[in-house]
């Protein structure tokens, strides 16, 4: 089952060199209530062997991935939009308030994550100073996290994901390292860059429901 190898890959993370410059791991997932919250998530949107797309993130941040260990799913999204009660502290991170609005102009959740699988580059976060850290932000963490980031993505198209396009969240330094190592291992024929969450929900709020309409412009026809 899908569902099985996610989980699997997600508690089973570790990353394989130490940090430095004052910077920290975020890995929601050793704890239990974040491993209960995984396995209800993605048995109940994963539990069978479909083929999938993929949406490609930057990293968890602390609201959002970091707290409920599901890629742009905060825990009121989490309750709300998914079903699953939780008892996470109820914050809101603005990345995934667009992509829950982005989910249900699609046709809600169960019709989603039946098509598509959202990951990031690296699938563990990064803190520096109480604040997120973009794995890009630092050259030494940049250098070192590439076999780790390289060794996550082989593993998850193992899962089960379709080939021929994958969508990288993010039209700037996360694109552009998708695309290097993509140009030397062949992951994707295609990739198809979508406006980060964040700076839409920052930047361009009064035209989020443009950038939704161009978020399942961009899906639909791979479906």
């Amino acid at each position: 089952m899908f569902s099985n190898k996610v989980l699997r890959f997600l508690f089973n993370l570790k990353l394989p060199f130490a940090l430095q410059n004052g910077i920290e791991v975020l890995d929601a997932h050793q704890r239990k209530d974040v491993q209960q919250a995984c396995s209800a998530f993605y048995k109940k949107f994963y539990n069978d062997n479909n083929k999938r797309h993929a949406l490609i993130g930057i990293n968890p941040g602390r609201f959002g991935g970091g707290i409920t260990g599901i890629p742009f799913t905060d825990p009121i999204r989490l309750e709300k939009n998914c079903s699953i009660h939780n008892d996470f502290q109820k914050k809101q991170e603005l990345s995934s308030v667009f992509i829950y609005d982005m989910i249900e102009a699609y046709g809600g959740s169960e019709a989603f994550y039946k098509q598509f699988y959202i990951t990031a580059m690296s699938p563990l976060g990064f803190i520096r100073n109480g604040k997120n850290l973009n794995y890009y932000d630092d050259k030494v963490l940049l250098k070192n996290i590439q076999p780790f980031i390289v060794e996550c993505m082989q593993q998850q198209i193992a899962f089960g994901l379709k080939t021929d396009i994958c969508f990288c969240i993010g039209e700037g330094e996360n694109l552009k390292y998708l695309q290097k190592l993509n140009n030397e291992h062949k992951w994707f024929s295609q990739i198809e860059t979508l406006p980060h969450p964040r700076f839409v929900m920052q930047y361009r709020l009064k035209r989020k429901n443009e950038f939704i309409e161009s978020y399942i412009s961009k899906l639909k026809p791979v479906v």
